[in-house]
């Protein structure tokens, strides 16, 4: 298919701050004979991208141009024209349904970096057959949610399996970051309440909801102190609270666990728990606390309303100088089913310096050259395997990984 049509890539959106991002990593980094595009509605805002593009790599091939609208219409003749479509346009839920659709009916591969599961649940009943039929590749939420925590809990996974011949019984994630959100992030949370009822939220992120088939029932059980104050202190990790990705990861690491064998892969015991990593247990208590206040006032229209006037607008985010100090790092542990608390424990760090498109620009390139044998279907990060992992090692998100006896 690649060879059949005008390009290889074409980054929807790419005037926005993510959008523009991934073409600069893609000028940067991705090989010099990708034959690319860059789309969106206006002309002279793709046209100062590209011009960014050229400067940063005048020996390569240059990204095209692309106008196209939000509509349907627009987007399926452009999917038409692409191996595989990055589609940067959120909110998910008010602006990406058409992308996605274009994409499974006309078996162009696609790949987005939403944390919007109530839409990504959506999708996955709309169109997964679509996809299945006409061979299209789709992993949604193959951004910073929630590539790094599927891969390490797989990384663990498949350590535990080589090393010990078991199955996985539990995967604790820490998440470790510096910087602030895009406004592309904040309009998100902002408009996530208005658009998904409490109950299509509740049902989206239930265990196992995103799962092809039922999940485990695990005896593991949160502490009372967890529960209520959202502490845990693990020897590995350090002193952990509760994390705002962790609503957002857990469901796409619970499909891996579906679409990756279940009992019979990662394990019939299998839990997967993400925290934030903190100081000290003031700071974990503070958070925890300051988490649940945030969803409670997300949940408030009015304050949704104010919160609108006062936040980062889509298209804007950190600056280059001030994301260039940003840092992102998780840290998971991997216990073998049934093993005792002294038992060795599998260990993986994930860790990249600065922010940048690498993580949806290397899957692009990872299944468009890296012979994975994946027919159409609607895919979790985990699903490119140790192929993506070898990418981003090499790209500078480094992984690592460890027994610890």
């Amino acid at each position: 298919m690649s060879a059949s049509r005008q390009y290889e890539i074409v980054v929807f959106g790419a005037s926005g701050y993510t959008g523009k991002l991934t073409a600069e990593y893609i000028a940067k980094s991705l090989p010099t004979d990708l034959r690319w595009a860059i789309a969106g509605r206006s002309t002279s805002k793709l046209e100062a991208v590209a011009a960014e593009c050229k400067a940063l790599n005048p020996d390569r091939i240059q990204p095209a141009i692309e106008i196209s609208t939000l509509d349907g219409t627009d987007l399926a003749a452009l999917a038409k024209k692409t191996t595989l479509l990055i589609s940067t346009v959120g909110p998910y839920a008010i602006y990406g349904q058409h992308a996605f659709k274009a994409c499974a009916e006309n078996g162009t591969h696609y790949l987005d970096v939403t944390g919007e599961v109530a839409w990504v649940s959506e999708m996955i009943t709309k169109y997964e057959k679509a996809a299945t039929a006409n061979g299209s590749i789709m992993i949604p939420q193959i951004g910073i949610e929630s590539a790094p925590p599927d891969l390490i809990t797989w990384s663990l996974v498949d350590t535990i399996r080589e090393k010990f011949s078991s199955k996985t019984g539990e995967v604790v994630v820490s998440v470790d970051l510096s910087g602030t959100l895009s406004g592309g992030t904040l309009a998100t949370a902002l408009s996530y309440m208005d658009i998904f009822s409490l109950k299509q939220v509740a049902a989206a992120h239930s265990p196992y909801a995103l799962s092809p088939i039922p999940g485990p029932k695990s005896s593991i059980t949160p502490s009372l102190v967890t529960r209520i104050f959202g502490v845990r202190s693990i020897p590995d990790l350090g002193i952990l609270t509760t994390a705002l990705m962790g609503m957002t990861d857990a469901p796409i690491v619970q499909r891996s666990w579906g679409m990756l064998g279940g009992a019979s892969g990662y394990g019939p015991n299998f839990h997967f728990t993400e925290y934030t990593k903190v100081r000290n247990h003031f700071y974990a208590i503070v958070t925890h606390f300051g988490i649940v206040l945030a969803f409670f006032l997300l949940s408030i229209p009015l304050t949704r309303k104010i919160g609108r006037r006062f936040v980062m607008q889509p298209g804007d985010g950190p600056t280059k100088e001030s994301a260039r100090k940003h840092w992102t790092e998780y840290r998971g542990i991997g216990k073998q089913d049934n093993a005792s608390e002294k038992s060795p424990r599998a260990f993986c760090r994930a860790r990249y310096d600065g922010v940048t498109g690498l993580l949806v620009a290397e899957a692009a390139i990872s299944i468009l050259r890296d012979g994975h044998k994946l027919s159409g279907g609607i895919y979790t990060p985990a699903s490119l395997g140790q192929k993506f992992i070898d990418r981003l090692h090499s790209a500078g998100f480094k992984f690592e990984k460890k027994i610890y006896e």
